[in-house]
């Protein structure tokens, strides 16, 4: 971990993100967190590509870690990331690249993608394929309970969220992402109750690793987690279409969540449909893994992305 470089890269706005960076030569490979993640989610993926002669790249997005909030979270939008991406590439003199796309990070990944297809060499996935963007139908086809929708709820999560630490938080949302069901609440019930204080964290997550992520969000709190992507789902993007054309890989856990939402399982057993959006894609599944397969299973994941790489090369 001592290998990796920490900096701040002046952004839109006038805001600092923090970058983190391992490795000199080779193509660039720029890392895209979900959530409760930060930057030191893709600390086993950014040592790897590093020893293999890529150069890793990973930054905390607006608001979140160790970045600076906008001054105004509640108008943060998902085109902040890309224009953010867009940003760091230019900084650091980048002119092609791989994105990495965990969770809500995939949507980032592939939109730049179809907006800049000249520079980006692929896209990898975990745990969410190229699903186009448009009005969310969550109120449609989950209950009220669901998470994503209690969370989109302005002051609902944040009353919920409050009665804890922030590390607690963190912890009950590692706790409910690892499970194999999606996180629904009952009408009595707020999200984080459905974690039962004796609950052991997964055996891959240690106290350390709670430590750096609860320290990291006591400082950035969660209002514009909260935002991006919670209360943002429905931006309009103006995309020239709706197909990613450059390679692409997606790592899906067997045991994800994701997996339950409705016509996920379905769109990912028969490829032909998932490809209709993404002609190049390849869909690999790791049978024991969860929502955090790359912290779960992280040899795995590497040599998984690491192949891909180098076929692309």
């Amino acid at each position: 971990m001592d290998r990796i470089q920490h900096k701040f890269v002046k952004v839109g706005d006038g805001l600092n993100l923090h970058v983190a960076e391992i490795g000199s030569g080779g193509n660039a490979v720029v890392f895209l967190h979900g959530f409760p993640e930060i930057w030191y989610s893709w600390r086993h993926q950014m040592i790897a590509l590093a020893d293999a002669g890529f150069r890793a790249i990973a930054f905390d997005y607006r608001g979140y870690g160790l970045s600076d909030p906008p001054s105004q979270p509640e108008k943060a939008t998902w085109s902040d990331i890309l224009n953010d991406l867009l940003h760091i590439l230019q900084a650091f003199h980048i002119p092609k690249v791989f994105l990495v796309g965990k969770d809500f990070g995939a949507r980032p990944a592939h939109l730049f993608s179809i907006l800049h297809p000249e520079r980006v060499l692929g896209v990898v996935t975990l745990g969410v394929p190229f699903i186009p963007p448009g009005p969310s139908l969550f109120h449609k086809l989950l209950p009220e309970g669901f998470y994503i929708l209690r969370w989109k709820e302005p002051g609902r999560a944040e009353a919920d969220f409050g009665r804890f630490d922030t590390k607690t938080v963190v912890r009950n949302i590692y706790i409910l992402f690892s499970r194999s069901e999606i996180p629904i609440a009952n009408e009595k019930q707020e999200i984080m109750d459905l974690v039962e204080p004796d609950t052991p964290l997964p055996s891959w997550f240690t106290e350390e690793d709670l430590a750096t992520y609860g320290a990291l969000y006591e400082k950035s709190g969660f209002q514009n987690a909260l935002q991006v992507p919670y209360r943002s789902f429905d931006e309009v993007f103006n995309l020239p279409d709706n197909v990613v054309r450059v390679p692409a890989l997606l790592i899906m856990g067997g045991k994800d969540y994701f997996l339950k939402f409705p016509g996920i399982e379905d769109l990912l057993t028969k490829g032909e449909k998932a490809r209709e959006h993404a002609p190049n894609l390849e869909v690999t599944f790791i049978a024991e893994g969860t929502h955090f397969v790359q912290e779960q299973f992280p040899e795995q994941v590497n040599r998984l992305i690491l192949d891909f790489l180098t076929k692309h090369t």
